[in-house]
């Protein structure tokens, strides 16, 4: 029986992401459609155009930097992390599958899926061992307004955690929910913002410790006009079952480019740690791919 909710959770993710493929279809079609996609315009139908491109990509970049913004995107974001463990000398490696699909419900409202499915490989963390595997999926559904409010770009819903994890020390075994919100500004290239979430565990494997825990990422951007992005962040986590705090402050540089007609962002990085737990990481590197696909 556990098997079969892993492999059904992991099939789950793996459908979600197939939505990334899906176009729009022409307005010849004779069945009305309630939901549509809703990537993010282009900001011109003639490619050639050196204009129309560099005023595309500036677009991009700013909706790249708003976690709720009209644009499929598929980042995998790779997470080197060292130190810790037993002997303070682990290494944790953690690759982040997380598509972010915006779903036009009506004229004024989308619904933003992103979806976090991590697959790690740790070393001397637990039991100077090695484990890998599948770790827990996060999954949040945000409803936001189509058009900022007061100069706000504002997006709350529920987040879902899904026991996904193919090895017991890669994740928690429990299910989880609970509220989460983001509010940002945008304005001269600067994006200033916070995406913040709390999940509490409702049911899962016996035996196994509750999830009990929030999560707040203030971030601050800014894009250049040479489609450079600086940014700096704090993903943090507090465990309220064990009142300790896990504080990474990342600093990142990403690089807008086009490889062929399709822009990706590539980006590099690295964090440490101002606060953790007892066998927690010291510093770390991150470099991440993002796939972006806006309406054509």
């Amino acid at each position: 029986m556990k098997t079969s909710i892993k492999l059904s959770l992991t099939a789950a993710a793996l459908v979600l992401t197939g939505i990334i493929s899906v176009r729009a279809e022409s307005n010849s079609a004779n069945f009305p459609r309630a939901l549509t996609l809703a990537p993010a315009e282009s900001g011109g139908a003639d490619a050639a155009s050196s204009g129309s491109e560099s005023s595309s990509d500036a677009e991009l970049l700013k909706k790249l930097s708003n976690p709720v913004s009209s644009l499929i995107s598929v980042p995998f974001q790779n997470n080197f992390d060292f130190g810790g463990g037993p002997s303070d000398d682990g290494f944790r490696y953690t690759m982040n599958f997380q598509p972010v699909v915006p779903i036009s419900i009506s004229e004024n409202w989308n619904v933003i899926i992103r979806t976090i499915l991590p697959f790690i490989h740790q070393s001397d963390v637990v039991n100077n061992g090695t484990q890998s595997g599948l770790g827990d999926t996060t999954q949040s559904f945000f409803l936001s307004p189509k058009k900022p409010w007061n100069g706000m770009v504002l997006g709350v819903g529920p987040a879902l955690l899904y026991p996904s994890a193919t090895d017991d020390l890669l994740g928690s075994g429990k299910v989880g929910a609970g509220p989460t919100v983001v509010a940002l500004t945008q304005q001269h290239g600067l994006t200033v913002g916070i995406l913040a979430n709390h999940i509490w565990s409702f049911a899962g494997e016996g035996g196994r410790a509750d999830v009990n825990q929030t999560f707040l990422q203030p971030f601050l951007s800014y894009n250049t006009k040479t489609k450079t992005t600086f940014t700096l962040n704090t993903e943090s986590t507090y465990n309220w079952e064990n009142s300790e705090w896990t504080v990474p402050l990342n600093l990142m540089v990403a690089q807008l480019v086009r490889i062929g007609k399709m822009p990706v962002s590539f980006q590099i990085g690295g964090r440490y740690y101002a606060d953790k737990p007892s066998g927690g990481p010291d510093w770390g590197l991150r470099f991440a791919v993002t796939l972006l696909f806006p309406k054509k």
